[in-house]
């Protein structure tokens, strides 16, 4: 895979927040219930905070009650990298990564019993998001 947006640690750190960079580059995560999107239900589109890239729609979004904004599927398949993740003993997850930069998105976790179509649920940072509205 080949990244489309290279930047420096320096340039990242000047271009994100303290929260931002430490989830979108550090792969940290927001506390629940705390995200501005994690309620949101207005049509749009939800792009990559720290390159623009459309990452998901608002179509695919769905109350999951987690304390994060969650997705049953991404815009595309070709605008996220799923990579496993064992950072959590005894859990493996699959981390969801933005495509176009490689920063850090959320997980996306399957059979939990969500009535979506795909029976995933794509649990994303806020933080990592921008909303623009349809």
């Amino acid at each position: 895979m080949e990244l489309k947006v290279i930047k420096t640690p320096e340039e990242w750190r000047a271009q994100l927040t303290p929260l931002e960079y430490r989830v979108l580059r550090e792969s940290g995560t927001e506390a629940p219930f705390t995200g501005e999107y994690t309620d949101t239900t207005a049509t749009g589109i939800y792009r990559c905070r720290a390159c623009g890239a459309e990452l998901f729609r608002s179509e695919n979004k769905f109350a999951s009650h987690c304390g994060w904004p969650s997705f049953y599927t991404a815009a595309a398949a070709d605008r996220v990298r799923l990579l496993e993740d064992r950072s959590l003993p005894m859990h493996p997850r699959t981390e969801v990564r933005c495509a176009s930069c490689d920063s850090h998105l959320g997980h996306v976790f399957t059979g939990e019993g969500y009535d979506t179509p795909t029976d995933e649920r794509w649990c994303i940072n806020s933080v990592s998001l921008d909303f623009e509205p349809a």
